[in-house]
């Protein structure tokens, strides 16, 4: 990969990864010309309870499994492998100091947006990368709602928003269907569907 090279970065808990977050990061690598996404799932966010039926290396598999046709996508467990909360400050220093001389992009949905503000040192965060948006089914960015007044002072100027086609899924969703015992086919790729019921993942017991 050339020195200055073009990443975007997309964490999540991928509970399960489902074809909505790689159209995301998809859509975006080519609306930016990216060498390449770093695909980074979390253990323990901040703002979220994973729950009991997966854990990290579970979720960190079924990404790879969902990424492996996509040459442009990398997987990384930088954030299951660092003990603690997994706050996007620390992942962003780790990744500033790993590729210095590149141009860093941290995709987020328009929810995460809005709760930038009560993120770890959130306007270091902005500083050490480009924010890019993605439009996200049920989502409208307002500048005048209060969540996002005051972020930084360029903020407006120097955020990139991304729009994707509508894809009105959910790992929430995903999960609640396993629960009923309805299908999820076509949801999220097919080798993840077989690794969720091959470990009995999200079912009811």
């Amino acid at each position: 990969m050339k020195k200055n090279a073009r990443i975007g970065i997309l964490g999540g808990t991928f509970n399960p990864v489902h074809h909505g977050h790689l159209l995301a990061a998809e859509c975006v690598r080519n609306a930016l010309q990216l060498e390449k996404i770093i695909i980074i799932p979390t253990a323990n966010p901040p703002h979220k309870n994973v729950i009991e039926s997966t854990d990290e290396k579970q979720r960190m598999q079924m990404v790879k499994l969902a990424c492996e046709s996509n040459l442009f996508f990398e997987v990384s467990a930088l954030e299951i492998e660092r003990p603690g909360i997994s706050y996007t400050i620390d992942t962003m220093r780790q990744l500033r100091s790993t590729y210095p001389h590149s141009t860093l992009f941290l995709i987020l949905g328009t929810d995460a947006l809005l709760l930038i503000k009560t993120w770890k040192h959130y306007r270091e965060v902005l500083s050490l990368c480009t924010l890019v948006i993605v439009t996200r089914p049920g989502y409208i960015v307002d500048r005048n709602m209060d969540e996002l007044q005051s972020i930084t002072e360029n903020f407006w100027d120097e955020t990139i928003f991304v729009e994707i086609p509508r894809l009105d899924i959910s790992s929430q969703m995903i999960r609640q269907r396993i629960a009923e015992g309805k299908s999820i086919k076509y949801l999220l790729p097919a080798k993840v569907e077989e690794y969720i019921y091959e470990n009995k993942l999200y079912c009811k017991e």
